[in-house]
């Protein structure tokens, strides 16, 4: 019985451990699990905690505080009598003790510009982590659509291959019967063995490949990692149909490096004003109550503590009146930092522009390339089909057949090429358009 366990136990695990490396990743999977995963993901997620933590602090501002002390004490010698106030020169105990509130009542408004700011440096903090995730996604993309070309180009390669063996087993077949001349076989030969050396290459890019997609998304097993081979069509997006300003005028809605840019610039206003408040007085209120009790006095103690106990109520105000320039600098510090975030702000604006233009030209031209391509490559497929019904039956030579299949084999890889750059480019059109990278439904 114990051995039946043992056996379905172990079962089970290589059960797990099959269905473990069969896993496939979809494109949607591996973002999810990038942006869980990623570092600089989760140090975003921490600033953003951070600004909350702010958020609380600055909402504290406004309410009062509250201490409260107490003091026990043996006194040896000369000492003052804390219920007399007299010098008493015995070893007595004496125990006091006090509380006291304070609550800001005014100071510039600085409460209140520091809760508005704690919000927007929220709000800016909520933009950057999304800006992170919309850069693992793209990012992303960009790898997974990279293993999935290098798998493709392998196929290609290996479809190539394999009729290059058919091919030179029937040019042995022929040589063998006397039909061909014996040299026919070796340019065959040589472009079986170049067609293999680029087969081992496919397969390390798409090695490589899985690996720097495994990196981004900080997963450590790169030997079972695989993607699923989903057959991705060149998308038909109304983006395209755009024109570049309206595009590029919605993409200042959606992009979140201009909204950061604004943000910060409301951020640096804000810390003007902040900074401006320091110039006014700041007025405050107390109260406080206090008792005391000594071993001296010939009361007990909760007498004592009722019969000695005192209250304070009163105002505070405090005028700035010179403070060696320093407000004046905190002011000063303010309005250049004001300054850098617009220019910052102009410099994300004229980013923004460029990037949208850029991304809509190479639209274009990918489009045009990849049109490019296929015609080539129908026309290399006929001429292709011509050389090898001309080699069939001897009336081309095996060098000149195999130029015309190494043309045919390119032409199928530019398609490919061209097909996936088409494509992420595209998703980058759309990304400034405001149209997620995955879309669910």
């Amino acid at each position: 019985m114990s051995f039946k366990r043992i056996v379905f136990f172990l079962v089970g695990i290589l059960t797990i451990s099959a269905q473990a490396q069969e896993k496939k990743w979809t494109l949607q999977e591996c973002v999810d699990y990038a942006i869980q995963n990623n570092i600089s993901v989760k140090q975003s997620e921490l600033d953003l905690e951070t600004s909350s933590v702010e958020k609380l602090e600055a909402i504290g501002g406004f309410l009062p505080t509250l201490s409260g002390n107490a003091n026990y004490s043996i006194n040896t010698g000369a000492s003052i009598n804390p219920v007399t106030n007299q010098f008493q020169n015995t070893t007595f105990k004496s125990f006091s003790a006090q509380a006291n509130s304070g609550i800001t009542l005014f100071n510039g408004l600085a409460n209140w510009k520091t809760l508005q700011r704690a919000k927007l440096n929220k709000i800016a903090n909520t933009y950057r982590l999304d800006k992170m995730k919309d850069d693992i996604a793209l990012s992303i993309a960009n790898s997974y659509l990279q293993i999935l070309f290098n798998k493709e180009q392998l196929k290609v390669q290996i479809n190539q291959n394999n009729i290059t063996k058919e091919n030179l087993k029937r040019t042995r077949e022929l040589i063998d019967a006397g039909v061909l001349p014996a040299g026919d076989i070796f340019d065959l030969e040589a472009t079986n063995a170049s067609q293999e050396q680029q087969i081992i290459a496919s397969e390390n890019a798409v090695l490589i490949s899985k690996i720097a997609l495994c990196q981004t998304m900080l997963l450590d097993d790169y030997v079972s990692f695989d993607v699923i081979e989903e057959i991705v069509d060149v998308p038909v997006s109304e983006v395209t149909n755009k024109s570049q300003e309206e595009i590029l005028q919605k993409s200042k809605e959606s992009v979140n490096d201009l909204k950061i840019a604004l943000s910060n610039v409301d951020i640096a206003k804000k810390d003007l004003s902040i900074s401006r408040s320091s110039y006014l007085p700041t007025l405050s209120g107390f109260v406080g109550y206090n008792t005391r009790w000594s071993e001296s006095t010939p009361f007990n103690f909760i007498d004592q503590l009722t019969l000695f106990d005192g209250t304070a109520v009163g105002l505070q105000l405090n005028v700035p009146i010179l403070n060696g320039f320093t407000t004046r600098g905190r002011v000063q510090r303010a309005k250049i930092n004001q300054e850098r975030t617009e220019f910052q702000l102009k410099q994300a604006e004229l980013d923004l522009e460029r990037n949208v233009y850029q991304a809509y030209n190479d639209v274009k031209n990918a489009a045009k390339s990849y049109e490019a391509a296929q015609k080539t490559l129908e026309a290399r497929q006929q001429a292709y089909d011509f050389a090898k019904e001309r080699y069939q039956v001897g009336l081309m030579n095996s060098f000149d057949y195999s130029q015309a299949n190494m043309t045919y084999e390119n032409a199928q890889s530019e398609v490919l090429r061209t097909k996936y750059d088409y494509i992420f480019k595209t998703k980058i059109l759309e990304f400034y358009f405001g149209i997620p990278l995955i879309q669910n439904n």
